[in-house]
Protein backbone atom coordinates (compact mmCIF):
# COMPACT_ATOMS: atom_id res chain seq x y z
CA UNK A 1 0.00 0.00 0.00
CA UNK A 2 1.67 3.35 -1.07
CA UNK A 3 1.72 6.09 1.63
CA UNK A 4 -1.40 8.11 2.24
CA UNK A 5 -4.45 8.45 4.06
CA UNK A 6 -5.47 4.66 3.99
CA UNK A 7 -1.74 3.47 4.87
CA UNK A 8 -2.25 5.88 7.92
CA UNK A 9 -5.47 4.74 8.70
CA UNK A 10 -4.65 1.01 8.31
CA UNK A 11 -1.30 1.72 10.82
CA UNK A 12 -3.50 3.63 13.41
CA UNK A 13 -6.19 0.72 13.36
CA UNK A 14 -4.07 -1.75 13.39
CA UNK A 15 -1.10 -0.35 16.08
CA UNK A 16 -5.05 0.39 18.20
CA UNK A 17 -5.87 -3.42 17.89
CA UNK A 18 -2.37 -4.90 18.78
CA UNK A 19 -2.33 -2.30 22.25
CA UNK A 20 -5.58 -3.29 23.21
CA UNK A 21 -5.29 -7.23 22.29
CA UNK A 22 -2.39 -7.95 24.14
CA UNK A 23 -5.07 -7.95 26.97
CA UNK A 24 -7.00 -10.50 25.02
CA UNK A 25 -4.28 -11.99 23.75
CA UNK A 26 -4.38 -11.26 20.64
CA UNK A 27 -1.88 -9.55 18.19
CA UNK A 28 -1.86 -8.02 15.04
CA UNK A 29 0.02 -7.66 12.16
CA UNK A 30 -0.30 -6.60 8.05
CA UNK A 31 1.79 -8.17 5.36
CA UNK A 32 1.23 -7.47 1.85
CA UNK A 33 2.92 -9.08 -1.24
CA UNK A 34 3.26 -7.22 -4.53
CA UNK A 35 1.15 -7.44 -7.85
CA UNK A 36 1.59 -10.09 -10.05
CA UNK A 37 2.47 -8.96 -13.54
CA UNK A 38 0.67 -11.41 -15.41
CA UNK A 39 -0.90 -11.06 -18.58
CA UNK A 40 -4.30 -12.74 -17.88
CA UNK A 41 -6.50 -12.31 -14.79
CA UNK A 42 -6.46 -15.90 -14.30
CA UNK A 43 -2.84 -15.84 -13.98
CA UNK A 44 -2.64 -12.77 -12.17
CA UNK A 45 -4.91 -14.34 -9.72
CA UNK A 46 -3.03 -17.61 -9.54
CA UNK A 47 0.22 -15.76 -8.73
CA UNK A 48 -0.92 -13.75 -6.35
CA UNK A 49 -2.27 -16.78 -4.34
CA UNK A 50 0.41 -18.44 -4.35
CA UNK A 51 2.33 -15.62 -3.19
CA UNK A 52 -0.18 -15.07 0.18
CA UNK A 53 -0.50 -18.70 0.83
CA UNK A 54 3.63 -19.29 1.12
CA UNK A 55 2.93 -16.26 3.73
CA UNK A 56 0.30 -18.29 6.01
CA UNK A 57 1.34 -21.17 8.52
CA UNK A 58 -0.56 -24.47 8.16
CA UNK A 59 -1.54 -24.12 11.33
CA UNK A 60 -3.17 -20.44 11.50
CA UNK A 61 -6.78 -19.32 9.93
CA UNK A 62 -7.67 -17.85 6.97
CA UNK A 63 -10.34 -15.47 6.96
CA UNK A 64 -10.64 -14.48 2.73
CA UNK A 65 -11.92 -10.98 1.83
CA UNK A 66 -14.91 -12.41 -1.26
CA UNK A 67 -18.00 -10.85 -2.16
CA UNK A 68 -19.66 -13.72 -2.11
CA UNK A 69 -18.60 -14.80 1.44
CA UNK A 70 -20.42 -14.24 4.50
CA UNK A 71 -21.68 -11.04 5.58
CA UNK A 72 -21.48 -10.63 9.54
CA UNK A 73 -22.07 -8.26 12.34
CA UNK A 74 -19.43 -5.99 14.45
CA UNK A 75 -20.73 -8.46 16.98
CA UNK A 76 -20.50 -11.49 14.90
CA UNK A 77 -17.06 -10.62 13.86
CA UNK A 78 -15.68 -10.43 17.44
CA UNK A 79 -17.46 -13.22 18.33
CA UNK A 80 -15.61 -15.39 15.58
CA UNK A 81 -12.47 -13.65 16.54
CA UNK A 82 -12.59 -14.65 19.99
CA UNK A 83 -13.90 -17.76 18.97
CA UNK A 84 -10.71 -18.91 16.95
CA UNK A 85 -9.10 -17.44 19.78
CA UNK A 86 -10.15 -19.67 22.54
CA UNK A 87 -9.92 -22.62 20.33
CA UNK A 88 -6.06 -21.40 20.80
CA UNK A 89 -5.18 -20.16 17.27
CA UNK A 90 -2.39 -18.24 17.27
CA UNK A 91 -2.11 -16.21 13.57
CA UNK A 92 -5.17 -15.10 11.81
CA UNK A 93 -4.83 -14.03 8.23
CA UNK A 94 -7.47 -11.40 6.31
CA UNK A 95 -6.04 -12.01 2.76
CA UNK A 96 -7.40 -9.54 0.34
CA UNK A 97 -7.11 -9.93 -3.34
CA UNK A 98 -6.15 -7.35 -6.08
CA UNK A 99 -7.92 -5.69 -8.84
CA UNK A 100 -9.20 -9.36 -10.06
CA UNK A 101 -9.96 -10.70 -6.89
CA UNK A 102 -8.72 -13.75 -5.18
CA UNK A 103 -7.53 -17.05 -6.74
CA UNK A 104 -9.25 -20.63 -6.23
CA UNK A 105 -6.50 -22.03 -3.96
CA UNK A 106 -6.65 -18.86 -1.44
CA UNK A 107 -10.44 -19.60 -0.96
CA UNK A 108 -9.84 -23.53 -0.47
CA UNK A 109 -7.82 -22.57 2.30
CA UNK A 110 -10.01 -20.51 4.28
CA UNK A 111 -11.88 -21.20 6.97
CA UNK A 112 -14.25 -18.47 6.42
CA UNK A 113 -14.90 -16.50 3.46
CA UNK A 114 -15.84 -13.07 4.68
CA UNK A 115 -18.51 -10.10 2.71
CA UNK A 116 -18.27 -6.11 3.51
CA UNK A 117 -21.17 -6.02 1.64
CA UNK A 118 -22.71 -6.34 -1.77
CA UNK A 119 -20.52 -3.42 -2.95
CA UNK A 120 -17.40 -3.95 -4.98
CA UNK A 121 -14.06 -1.79 -2.73
CA UNK A 122 -11.22 -0.78 -3.90
CA UNK A 123 -8.50 -3.01 -2.11
CA UNK A 124 -6.97 -0.36 -0.47
CA UNK A 125 -10.13 0.27 1.24
CA UNK A 126 -10.77 -3.20 2.32
CA UNK A 127 -7.38 -2.85 4.00
CA UNK A 128 -8.63 0.34 6.11
CA UNK A 129 -12.65 -1.51 6.72
CA UNK A 130 -10.85 -4.65 7.90
CA UNK A 131 -8.04 -2.70 10.34
CA UNK A 132 -11.07 -1.53 12.08
CA UNK A 133 -13.32 -4.15 12.28
CA UNK A 134 -10.32 -6.04 13.78
CA UNK A 135 -9.94 -3.25 16.19
CA UNK A 136 -13.57 -2.86 17.13
CA UNK A 137 -14.04 -6.67 17.78
CA UNK A 138 -10.65 -6.05 19.87
CA UNK A 139 -12.40 -3.81 21.96
CA UNK A 140 -15.78 -6.00 22.33
CA UNK A 141 -14.07 -8.26 23.36
CA UNK A 142 -12.13 -6.53 26.09
CA UNK A 143 -15.24 -4.86 27.02
CA UNK A 144 -13.94 -1.19 25.45
CA UNK A 145 -16.34 1.59 25.34
CA UNK A 146 -15.33 1.85 21.40
CA UNK A 147 -18.19 -0.17 20.29
CA UNK A 148 -21.04 1.28 20.42
CA UNK A 149 -24.19 -0.93 19.31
Amino acid sequence: MKAGAEADLVRRYLERADTAGRAAALSVSIVEVAESRATRADDRKNAEAASLLDRVADDSVVAALDERGKTLSSEGFARQVGDWRDRGTREVNFLIGGADGLGDAVKARAQLLLSLGAMTWPHQVVRVLIAEQVYRAVTILTGHPYHRP
